[in-house]
């Protein structure tokens, strides 16, 4: 990506103040009509085309490392942003970026009308979703990262709800931000999705009050050899502890790998936490509950009766804990 160009403010405004009110209104309507004409302007001079170019660049080095191939798909002026459309290994993706190609905006969420939603019926589904009998939903987090953790305590209730009438997975990005804590905590989660699933969602709702990884496995009554013995057969084949300990393999050099979804995250083209995929389709998607259970719904060949109740449409609040709410915002963890 390229660097912005300094901007000395204070000069900027001597400058202008020397101008007189009428001078600055033509000014500002000359340089207004010169970015509606030319479809937007760059403040380093890049054309769109060396900003498609340089983003592509930054996510095949930065953001795939290796672990896909993107390559552009096109790029427009839209919303004051360059619209670009990525194919990453045959899947069409978007993301959009500031016009000096200074920023890359992974996740663009619509905002709505300014109505609010009091009820799921009535939070709009991404239009893009394939319809099956029973749904595929996969939520990929960081376990300690703040919109993942959002994320979980929205999509929830929704879990609940819906019951056996989807296939709920929580996955995991494949490089960790926040620690050897977080490594040991997914692996801890992998090992009860698989050696205890009855006990998963309890556990997680626990875990989602402060944290609390070991004081939420005494008291769900996890087997706690079990899920040692699984942990060390995953840190085994997936190499977790000696990926840690060898940070010449950390994705750019700061973060350490976690391969146990990987196949799934180059599949989707996984970048952050938070994620969602529903039937193979990733999905941008509000992280209130009335919101998942929308977009979950929409991927139904026929919504089934569960899809009729009312849940909360306020976002929870990022990190851990269930007081307040938070924005409907579309942050995550992810470099």
């Amino acid at each position: 990506m390229s660097k912005k160009k300094n901007i000395n403010i204070k000069k900027i405004l001597k400058s202008f103040s020397k101008l007189n009110y009428r001078t600055i209104s033509i000014v500002l309507i000359v340089v207004l009509l010169l970015s509606v004409f030319t479809s937007g302007f760059s403040l380093n001079g890049f054309s769109k085309n060396k900003v498609a170019d340089n983003t592509v660049e930054f996510i095949n080095n930065e953001l795939l490392n290796g672990q896909g191939t993107a390559s552009s798909g096109g790029i427009t002026f839209e919303h004051g942003l360059y619209k670009l459309i990525l194919d990453i290994d045959g899947r069409e993706t978007e993301t959009y970026v500031s016009t000096d190609g200074s920023l890359l905006f992974t996740q663009v969420i619509e905002i709505s009308d300014g109505e609010e939603d009091s009820a799921s019926s009535n939070v709009p589904a991404a239009s893009n979703i394939p319809k099956t009998e029973k749904p595929e939903v996969e939520l990929f987090v960081m376990s300690h990262c703040p919109y993942g953790t959002q994320a979980e305590k929205g999509m929830l209730p929704v879990v609940e709800q819906l019951g056996d009438t989807i296939d709920f997975k929580i996955k995991f990005v494949y490089y960790a931000m926040h620690g050897e804590t977080e490594l040991d905590e997914q692996m801890n989660q992998v090992c009860i999705m698989q050696e205890e699933p009855d006990k998963y969602n309890d556990y997680l709702a626990c875990f989602l009050e402060e944290g609390d990884g070991e004081g939420c496995l005494n008291e769900m009554g996890i087997n706690m050899a079990n899920l040692m013995n699984c942990v060390a057969s995953l840190d085994s084949e997936f190499s977790v502890s000696k990926n840690y300990e060898d940070e010449n393999t950390w994705l750019s050099g700061r973060y350490p790998l976690f391969d146990i979804h990987k196949a799934d995250n180059e599949k989707y083209g996984i970048g952050g936490s938070p994620s969602l995929v529903i039937n193979g389709q990733s999905v941008s998607s509000g992280r209130s509950s009335a919101a998942y259970l929308a977009n979950i719904c929409a991927g139904f060949e026929v919504a089934p009766e569960e899809c009729d109740v009312e849940l909360s449409s306020d976002s929870p609040s990022p990190g851990f804990g269930y007081s307040g709410s938070g924005s409907n915002t579309a942050a995550d963890c992810g470099v």
